[in-house]
């Protein structure tokens, strides 16, 4: 469901690519065009794809099945950098063009224009100037991260049917545990309103921290709103610290076994897991020097230390609590 929900506002946005390229075909590549043409098939085809096939078990061409799952999750990631890429040269535009007077800005398009091949004889073609193409501008750099989670989503269904190739299932040992939803009889209920509610939240400070920097042009209410954005984080880091922690101390009053046999797909797990936390390592890393290195310290700076500091924590206590949690043996 989650899938095909990500899949309907990639196609939105591949939509929104095509006619926004189209407003000005005469001076782009043809290649600008066919891309997301050929990325709104690849989606439709990959969905029903997972849609049909995400629990089938394959004991039949083990090593091609795995090549081209393995070439898919590739794509998938590719796709997903390739969105990332543009969004971050969507917004430095954006950034550029605020900050900068509009002959400079068009001199500078016109040079980036002729290093990428453009057919522009004049960048007045190549400017965006009417409506419609506006709404398409606007439409499908607001539908970016759709696509990025959708490749994000995508990815890991891939992998998780990569690591099921093959894979027999012993009939013998009883493991599977059917979850009894019962309301406030189980912690479960309190779980999920909890997670229900901080998601809610973070939605709607994330919508009132886009609002109050891009449209106010009062420092005052841009303060405010990176306060909130920061005390925010922190509280919601803070939790997720404490309940890791928690998780952690829970572990150690368990009395299953650790399965401490080599197991090549729980390798790959834990390496994938410390690899993706590498690169917030990197930016909280990267924010603490750059904080410790400013000149003005003011509130802000106190909450971007904190949050910096707090994101290092969390994502090491979660990761042990994860990697502690792969090698327990079933009930």
């Amino acid at each position: 469901g989650g899938l095909i929900l990500f899949a309907i506002f990639s196609l939105v946005m591949d939509v929104f690519k095509i006619g926004y390229y189209s407003s000005f075909y005469s001076c782009l590549s043809a290649i600008k065009i066919i891309y997301p043409i050929v990325q709104a098939i690849f989606v439709v085809v990959q969905t029903y794809f997972l849609w049909v096939s995400a629990k089938d078990c394959i004991h039949v061409h083990l090593n091609v099945t795995r090549c081209g799952l393995m070439l898919t999750l590739t794509t998938n990631l590719a796709v997903w950098m390739s969105a990332v890429t543009d969004e971050s040269v969507h917004k430095s535009h954006s950034k550029l063009k605020k900050n900068m007077t509009e002959e400079i800005f068009r001199w500078l398009l016109k040079e980036r224009s002729q290093r990428v091949g453009m057919r522009s004889s004049s960048v007045e073609e190549c400017n965006c100037n009417s409506q419609i193409c506006q709404i398409f501008k606007n439409g499908y750099f607001w539908l970016y991260p759709f696509n990025i989670e959708y490749s994000l989503f995508a990815s890991a269904m891939v992998y998780v049917m990569w690591k099921n190739v093959g894979r027999f299932i012993d009939h013998h040992s009883h493991h599977i545990q059917r979850l009894k939803f019962r309301l406030f009889r189980r912690t479960f209920f309190v779980g999920i309103m909890l997670g229900l509610i901080i998601l809610v939240s973070g939605l709607g400070v994330l919508i009132l921290y886009e609002v109050q920097v891009n449209s106010s042009t009062e420092s005052s209410k841009k303060t405010q709103a990176l306060t909130m954005y920061y005390i925010f984080n922190i509280v919601c880091l803070s939790l997720m610290s404490l309940v890791c922690i928690g998780g952690s101390v829970i572990y150690r009053f368990d009395k299953r076994d650790m399965d401490r046999h080599k197991n090549p797909t729980r390798t790959l797990d834990v390496a994938l897991l410390m690899g993706a936390a590498l690169g917030q390592y990197a930016i909280s890393y990267y924010s603490i020097v750059a904080i410790v290195a400013s000149t003005p310290r003011d509130t802000i700076s106190a909450l971007n230390l904190t949050y910096a500091l707090l994101m290092i924590a969390q994502h090491t206590f979660q990761n042990v609590f994860i990697i502690e949690g792969l090698h327990r043996q079933p009930p």
